[in-house]
Protein backbone atom coordinates (compact mmCIF):
# COMPACT_ATOMS: atom_id res chain seq x y z
CA UNK A 1 0.00 0.00 0.00
CA UNK A 2 1.48 3.41 -0.93
CA UNK A 3 1.91 6.14 1.67
CA UNK A 4 -1.03 8.23 0.45
CA UNK A 5 -3.43 5.32 0.72
CA UNK A 6 -1.95 4.29 4.04
CA UNK A 7 -2.33 7.81 5.38
CA UNK A 8 -5.93 7.95 4.17
CA UNK A 9 -6.61 4.66 5.91
CA UNK A 10 -4.76 6.00 8.93
CA UNK A 11 -7.04 9.04 9.07
CA UNK A 12 -10.11 6.82 9.20
CA UNK A 13 -8.65 4.42 11.73
CA UNK A 14 -7.13 7.22 13.79
CA UNK A 15 -10.55 8.85 14.00
CA UNK A 16 -11.98 5.55 15.19
CA UNK A 17 -9.06 5.22 17.60
CA UNK A 18 -9.73 8.65 19.10
CA UNK A 19 -13.41 7.74 19.53
CA UNK A 20 -12.44 4.44 21.17
CA UNK A 21 -9.99 6.30 23.38
CA UNK A 22 -12.75 8.66 24.46
CA UNK A 23 -14.83 5.61 25.42
CA UNK A 24 -11.87 4.20 27.38
CA UNK A 25 -11.65 7.48 29.29
CA UNK A 26 -15.17 6.89 30.51
CA UNK A 27 -14.26 3.48 31.95
CA UNK A 28 -10.77 4.22 33.35
CA UNK A 29 -10.29 5.97 36.72
CA UNK A 30 -11.47 9.53 36.16
CA UNK A 31 -8.23 11.07 37.47
CA UNK A 32 -5.96 8.99 35.23
CA UNK A 33 -3.64 10.30 34.01
CA UNK A 34 -3.21 13.25 36.34
CA UNK A 35 0.57 13.52 35.98
CA UNK A 36 3.30 12.69 33.42
CA UNK A 37 3.78 9.09 32.30
CA UNK A 38 7.28 7.60 32.14
CA UNK A 39 8.06 5.47 29.09
CA UNK A 40 11.12 3.36 29.89
CA UNK A 41 13.47 2.41 27.03
CA UNK A 42 16.17 -0.20 27.54
CA UNK A 43 18.76 1.33 25.24
CA UNK A 44 20.81 4.51 24.96
CA UNK A 45 19.58 7.56 23.01
CA UNK A 46 20.16 7.44 19.28
CA UNK A 47 19.09 3.84 18.65
CA UNK A 48 15.99 2.33 17.10
CA UNK A 49 14.03 1.77 20.32
CA UNK A 50 14.69 5.32 21.46
CA UNK A 51 13.71 6.73 18.06
CA UNK A 52 10.43 4.78 17.99
CA UNK A 53 9.61 5.72 21.58
CA UNK A 54 10.13 9.43 21.00
CA UNK A 55 8.14 9.40 17.75
CA UNK A 56 5.16 7.63 19.33
CA UNK A 57 5.36 9.63 22.58
CA UNK A 58 4.57 12.86 20.74
CA UNK A 59 1.08 11.74 19.69
CA UNK A 60 0.53 9.72 22.88
CA UNK A 61 1.12 12.84 24.99
CA UNK A 62 -1.47 14.71 22.97
CA UNK A 63 -4.04 11.94 23.34
CA UNK A 64 -3.70 11.37 27.09
CA UNK A 65 -3.37 15.05 27.94
CA UNK A 66 -0.15 14.56 29.90
CA UNK A 67 3.54 14.62 29.00
CA UNK A 68 4.98 11.21 28.18
CA UNK A 69 8.62 11.30 29.28
CA UNK A 70 11.03 8.92 27.54
CA UNK A 71 13.37 7.55 30.20
CA UNK A 72 16.45 5.70 28.86
CA UNK A 73 17.68 2.85 31.08
CA UNK A 74 20.34 1.15 28.92
CA UNK A 75 22.08 -2.10 29.75
CA UNK A 76 21.79 -5.90 29.72
CA UNK A 77 20.09 -6.00 26.32
CA UNK A 78 17.03 -4.13 27.56
CA UNK A 79 16.68 -6.14 30.79
CA UNK A 80 17.36 -3.21 33.14
CA UNK A 81 14.44 -1.18 31.78
CA UNK A 82 12.13 -4.20 31.63
CA UNK A 83 12.94 -5.09 35.23
CA UNK A 84 12.23 -1.50 36.28
CA UNK A 85 8.81 -1.75 34.66
CA UNK A 86 8.13 -5.11 36.33
CA UNK A 87 8.91 -3.57 39.73
CA UNK A 88 7.12 -0.26 39.24
CA UNK A 89 3.83 0.61 40.90
CA UNK A 90 0.97 -0.83 38.78
CA UNK A 91 -0.73 2.53 38.42
CA UNK A 92 -0.18 3.31 34.73
CA UNK A 93 2.47 5.96 35.31
CA UNK A 94 5.40 3.72 34.37
CA UNK A 95 5.24 1.78 31.11
CA UNK A 96 7.93 0.39 28.84
CA UNK A 97 8.74 -0.06 25.17
CA UNK A 98 10.30 -3.53 25.28
CA UNK A 99 11.95 -5.43 22.46
CA UNK A 100 12.37 -8.98 21.23
CA UNK A 101 15.50 -9.38 23.35
CA UNK A 102 14.12 -8.38 26.72
CA UNK A 103 10.83 -10.24 26.35
CA UNK A 104 11.53 -13.27 24.17
CA UNK A 105 15.27 -13.98 24.06
CA UNK A 106 17.08 -12.96 27.23
CA UNK A 107 14.87 -15.01 29.59
CA UNK A 108 16.29 -18.14 27.93
CA UNK A 109 19.94 -17.17 28.33
CA UNK A 110 21.93 -19.15 30.93
CA UNK A 111 21.69 -16.38 33.53
CA UNK A 112 18.07 -15.59 32.65
CA UNK A 113 16.31 -12.38 33.68
CA UNK A 114 15.15 -11.09 37.08
CA UNK A 115 11.58 -10.96 35.77
CA UNK A 116 9.28 -13.52 34.15
CA UNK A 117 7.99 -12.29 30.80
CA UNK A 118 4.65 -14.07 30.87
CA UNK A 119 3.94 -13.35 34.54
CA UNK A 120 5.35 -9.95 35.48
CA UNK A 121 3.91 -7.74 32.74
CA UNK A 122 0.54 -6.49 31.57
CA UNK A 123 0.67 -6.45 27.77
CA UNK A 124 -0.65 -3.21 26.28
CA UNK A 125 -0.13 -3.44 22.51
CA UNK A 126 2.38 -4.44 19.87
CA UNK A 127 4.19 -1.37 18.58
CA UNK A 128 6.31 -1.71 15.44
CA UNK A 129 8.08 -4.38 13.42
CA UNK A 130 11.07 -4.13 11.07
CA UNK A 131 14.14 -5.95 9.83
CA UNK A 132 17.68 -5.04 10.76
CA UNK A 133 20.27 -4.01 8.19
CA UNK A 134 23.81 -5.37 7.89
CA UNK A 135 25.97 -2.29 7.32
CA UNK A 136 29.66 -1.48 6.92
CA UNK A 137 31.54 1.77 6.40
CA UNK A 138 31.64 3.01 2.81
CA UNK A 139 35.44 2.72 2.80
CA UNK A 140 35.24 -0.98 3.76
CA UNK A 141 36.44 -3.66 1.35
CA UNK A 142 33.22 -5.55 2.17
CA UNK A 143 30.80 -4.73 -0.62
CA UNK A 144 28.50 -7.76 -0.69
CA UNK A 145 27.17 -10.43 1.64
CA UNK A 146 29.60 -12.86 0.02
CA UNK A 147 32.46 -10.51 0.98
CA UNK A 148 31.20 -10.36 4.56
CA UNK A 149 31.00 -14.15 4.80
CA UNK A 150 34.50 -14.52 3.37
CA UNK A 151 35.87 -11.98 5.86
CA UNK A 152 34.09 -13.74 8.72
CA UNK A 153 35.74 -17.02 7.72
CA UNK A 154 39.25 -15.54 7.67
CA UNK A 155 40.86 -16.89 10.85
CA UNK A 156 43.99 -14.77 10.31
CA UNK A 157 42.09 -11.49 10.53
CA UNK A 158 39.09 -11.58 12.91
CA UNK A 159 35.99 -9.69 11.88
CA UNK A 160 34.18 -7.84 14.66
CA UNK A 161 30.50 -7.05 14.37
CA UNK A 162 28.46 -5.04 16.83
CA UNK A 163 24.86 -5.04 17.97
CA UNK A 164 22.62 -2.95 20.27
CA UNK A 165 22.96 -5.56 23.03
CA UNK A 166 23.09 -9.21 23.98
CA UNK A 167 19.94 -10.96 22.91
CA UNK A 168 18.90 -8.03 20.72
CA UNK A 169 17.53 -8.64 17.23
CA UNK A 170 20.87 -7.42 15.84
CA UNK A 171 22.77 -9.98 17.91
CA UNK A 172 20.38 -12.77 16.87
CA UNK A 173 20.62 -11.76 13.22
CA UNK A 174 24.39 -12.09 13.39
CA UNK A 175 24.32 -15.42 15.19
CA UNK A 176 21.70 -16.87 12.85
CA UNK A 177 23.82 -15.88 9.86
CA UNK A 178 26.85 -17.50 11.48
CA UNK A 179 24.88 -20.70 12.00
CA UNK A 180 23.79 -20.72 8.35
CA UNK A 181 27.24 -19.90 6.92
CA UNK A 182 29.67 -21.56 9.31
CA UNK A 183 31.40 -18.26 10.05
CA UNK A 184 32.98 -17.13 13.31
CA UNK A 185 32.86 -13.33 13.50
CA UNK A 186 33.34 -11.85 16.98
CA UNK A 187 30.27 -10.22 18.51
CA UNK A 188 30.76 -6.95 20.41
CA UNK A 189 27.96 -5.93 22.73
CA UNK A 190 26.93 -2.28 23.15
CA UNK A 191 24.29 -0.54 25.27
CA UNK A 192 22.18 0.45 22.31
CA UNK A 193 22.23 1.13 18.60
CA UNK A 194 23.67 4.63 19.07
CA UNK A 195 26.88 3.50 20.80
CA UNK A 196 27.27 0.61 18.34
CA UNK A 197 26.96 3.01 15.43
CA UNK A 198 29.53 5.35 16.97
CA UNK A 199 31.95 2.43 17.24
CA UNK A 200 31.41 1.43 13.61
CA UNK A 201 31.89 4.96 12.31
CA UNK A 202 35.08 5.24 14.40
CA UNK A 203 36.43 2.02 12.89
CA UNK A 204 36.43 0.07 16.17
CA UNK A 205 34.35 -2.69 14.54
CA UNK A 206 33.78 -3.70 10.92
CA UNK A 207 30.01 -4.18 10.75
CA UNK A 208 26.71 -3.85 12.59
CA UNK A 209 23.37 -5.57 12.29
CA UNK A 210 21.71 -2.23 12.94
CA UNK A 211 18.10 -1.19 13.37
CA UNK A 212 16.72 0.66 10.37
CA UNK A 213 16.22 4.00 12.19
CA UNK A 214 19.86 3.96 13.30
CA UNK A 215 21.30 2.89 9.95
CA UNK A 216 19.25 4.69 7.31
CA UNK A 217 20.40 8.28 8.06
CA UNK A 218 24.04 7.14 7.88
CA UNK A 219 23.40 5.19 4.66
CA UNK A 220 21.69 8.15 3.00
CA UNK A 221 24.42 10.42 4.32
CA UNK A 222 27.03 8.36 2.48
CA UNK A 223 28.85 7.11 5.59
CA UNK A 224 27.62 3.52 5.50
CA UNK A 225 27.01 0.84 2.88
CA UNK A 226 23.96 -1.40 3.27
CA UNK A 227 24.81 -5.04 2.56
CA UNK A 228 21.54 -6.85 3.27
CA UNK A 229 18.24 -6.65 5.16
CA UNK A 230 17.54 -9.33 7.77
CA UNK A 231 13.73 -9.28 7.60
CA UNK A 232 11.43 -11.28 5.35
CA UNK A 233 11.03 -8.40 2.90
CA UNK A 234 13.02 -5.41 1.68
CA UNK A 235 12.79 -2.14 3.56
CA UNK A 236 10.56 0.48 1.90
CA UNK A 237 13.21 3.10 2.54
CA UNK A 238 15.92 0.93 0.88
CA UNK A 239 14.20 -0.85 -2.01
CA UNK A 240 17.49 -1.73 -3.75
CA UNK A 241 18.96 -3.57 -0.77
CA UNK A 242 18.21 -7.32 -0.93
CA UNK A 243 17.26 -9.54 1.98
CA UNK A 244 19.66 -12.19 3.28
CA UNK A 245 17.18 -14.80 2.05
CA UNK A 246 17.37 -13.40 -1.50
CA UNK A 247 21.15 -13.66 -1.42
CA UNK A 248 21.22 -17.42 -1.15
CA UNK A 249 19.88 -18.24 2.31
CA UNK A 250 16.18 -19.05 1.91
CA UNK A 251 14.24 -19.12 5.15
CA UNK A 252 16.65 -16.79 6.91
CA UNK A 253 14.69 -14.18 8.86
CA UNK A 254 15.45 -12.06 11.92
CA UNK A 255 12.64 -9.55 12.35
CA UNK A 256 12.77 -7.03 15.15
CA UNK A 257 9.80 -5.71 17.11
CA UNK A 258 9.02 -3.30 19.92
CA UNK A 259 5.94 -3.64 22.14
CA UNK A 260 4.41 -1.73 25.05
CA UNK A 261 4.27 -3.23 28.54
CA UNK A 262 3.09 -2.20 32.00
CA UNK A 263 3.61 -3.81 35.40
CA UNK A 264 1.46 -6.85 36.12
CA UNK A 265 -1.65 -6.04 38.17
CA UNK A 266 -2.13 -2.71 36.42
CA UNK A 267 -5.92 -2.23 36.49
CA UNK A 268 -7.67 -3.42 33.34
CA UNK A 269 -9.33 -0.03 32.88
CA UNK A 270 -5.95 1.71 32.80
CA UNK A 271 -4.49 -0.89 30.41
CA UNK A 272 -7.52 -0.38 28.17
CA UNK A 273 -7.08 3.40 28.21
CA UNK A 274 -3.38 3.10 27.39
CA UNK A 275 -4.15 0.58 24.65
CA UNK A 276 -6.74 2.82 23.01
CA UNK A 277 -4.40 5.81 23.14
CA UNK A 278 -1.41 3.90 21.79
CA UNK A 279 -3.43 2.31 18.98
CA UNK A 280 -4.69 5.76 17.99
CA UNK A 281 -1.13 7.15 18.16
CA UNK A 282 0.27 4.32 16.03
CA UNK A 283 -2.48 4.82 13.43
CA UNK A 284 -2.04 8.58 13.27
CA UNK A 285 -0.92 9.53 9.71
CA UNK A 286 1.97 11.71 10.91
CA UNK A 287 3.22 8.97 13.22
CA UNK A 288 2.94 6.42 10.39
CA UNK A 289 4.90 8.67 8.04
CA UNK A 290 7.69 9.25 10.57
CA UNK A 291 7.97 5.58 11.44
CA UNK A 292 7.95 4.43 7.82
CA UNK A 293 10.66 6.94 6.96
CA UNK A 294 12.77 4.84 9.33
CA UNK A 295 11.50 1.59 7.75
CA UNK A 296 9.33 0.74 10.77
CA UNK A 297 5.87 -0.70 10.26
CA UNK A 298 3.23 0.12 12.92
CA UNK A 299 1.58 -3.04 14.22
CA UNK A 300 -0.92 -2.12 16.97
CA UNK A 301 -3.56 -4.44 18.35
CA UNK A 302 -5.31 -5.56 21.50
CA UNK A 303 -3.61 -6.64 24.75
CA UNK A 304 -4.81 -10.18 24.05
CA UNK A 305 -3.23 -10.15 20.59
CA UNK A 306 0.04 -8.91 22.05
CA UNK A 307 0.08 -11.62 24.71
CA UNK A 308 -0.53 -14.33 22.11
CA UNK A 309 2.24 -12.88 19.93
CA UNK A 310 4.74 -12.63 22.80
CA UNK A 311 3.95 -16.18 23.96
CA UNK A 312 4.70 -17.47 20.45
CA UNK A 313 7.92 -15.44 20.13
CA UNK A 314 8.98 -16.55 23.61
CA UNK A 315 8.80 -20.19 22.59
CA UNK A 316 10.32 -19.65 19.13
CA UNK A 317 13.38 -17.75 20.33
CA UNK A 318 13.80 -20.04 23.34
CA UNK A 319 14.33 -22.86 20.86
CA UNK A 320 16.83 -20.73 18.90
CA UNK A 321 18.83 -19.84 22.03
CA UNK A 322 19.08 -23.50 23.00
CA UNK A 323 19.87 -24.70 19.49
CA UNK A 324 22.64 -22.13 18.94
CA UNK A 325 23.83 -22.39 22.57
CA UNK A 326 23.81 -18.61 22.90
CA UNK A 327 25.48 -17.15 25.96
CA UNK A 328 26.12 -13.69 27.33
Amino acid sequence: MNLNKLMQAGLVVASFGVASFAHAQATAPAAYPSKPIRLLVGFAPGGGTDSAARTIAVKLSELVGQTVVVDNRPGAGGNIAADAVANAAPDGYTIGLANIGSLAVNPHMPDGTPYKTLKDFAMITNGVTFGNILVVRTDSSIKTLADYIAAAKNKNKPLFYGSPGLGSAGHLAGELLQARTGTSAEHINYKGGGPAMTALLAGDIQAIFASAPTAIPQIKGGKLRAIAVTGEKRAQALPDVPTVAELGFPGYQATNWYSFIAPARTPDAIVKKLNEALVAALRDPKTIERLETSAMEPDPGTPEQMRAFVEKEYETWGDVVRKLNLKR
